[in-house]
């Protein structure tokens, strides 16, 4: 399917695989609580992917953590903060002057796992601008359906690669920067999956019982300005203020 040209398009070859990801997920009774359907799925074996990622060279080198709120990946932020890794985490739907939060496990009076949920976050994180960060070693996303390539689909809000773009215009990652997914094995489609200019693909995929290495190093160069509505804009305050 490779690379489509035209929003709707894109939006409607997406959907349809989300919506075959989700009816997947269903059937082999790997969704947990609220449900597959219209989010980055809640996935039966989630703490056995963020173990089996755990277990990789590149996560035990990795210093600093950037990963998505969702559901699904709290177990994968949990781990981070118990291996003593700093954790970036967005502000949901980057709607902050300062759209990340910062977890050092250094400065933490609660565990982990309470630590790294979204209102645990916000309680116990500080919040940061992007040119308050730190240089990220790891990226964790989550997906609604990915390849063995490393083609990923989300759920549509398009927040990952905007989260993407600025750090990536922030030089806070760069071409050696992993950037990885946890998923059920429902979720890995075979074939070819659609893709747009300001996706990017994932270097690895984890699942409970398996780590793929897809080979990817596909990445944007940024902030591509031209894909986004000037509502899109004014909606994240940072992307009001840096708009060329």
């Amino acid at each position: 399917m490779g690379v489509i040209d035209g929003e709707s398009a894109a939006r409607r070859a997406k959907q349809a695989v989300r919506e075959v990801a989700w009816a997947r997920l269903q059937g082999a009774g790997g969704a947990r609580f609220p449900g597959a359907r219209g989010r980055i799925p809640n996935f039966t074996g989630a703490e056995a992917a963020a173990d089996l990622l755990a277990a990789q060279p590149e996560w035990r080198a990795a210093r600093v953590v950037k990963a998505n709120p969702d559901l699904p990946q709290l177990p994968a932020r949990a781990r981070a903060l118990a291996d003593g890794k700093r954790l970036y985490m967005a502000v949901p739907r980057l709607a902050a002057e300062r759209p990340f939060v910062l977890l050092d496990p250094a400065h933490l009076d609660v565990p982990p796992r309470r630590a790294a949920s979204i209102g645990g976050a916000m309680r116990h994180g500080r919040p940061v601008a992007v040119d308050e960060m730190d240089r990220v070693d790891l990226v964790v996303c989550g997906t609604v359906a990915v390849n063995r390539a490393g083609v990923r689909v989300g759920k549509g809000g398009g927040f990952s690669d905007l989260e993407f773009g600025l750090l990536v215009e922030a030089r806070l990652v760069d071409r050696d920067t992993l950037l990885i997914t946890t998923v059920h094995p429902a979720q890995v489609l075979d074939g070819d999956l659609p893709e747009t200019a300001h996706d990017f693909r994932v270097d690895l995929v984890v699942t409970p019982g398996e780590a793929i290495r897809t080979g990817a190093r596909s990445r944007p160069p940024g902030i591509l300005w031209d894909h986004l509505d000037d509502a899109r804009i004014a909606e994240v305050p940072v992307l009001a203020r840096i708009r060329p």
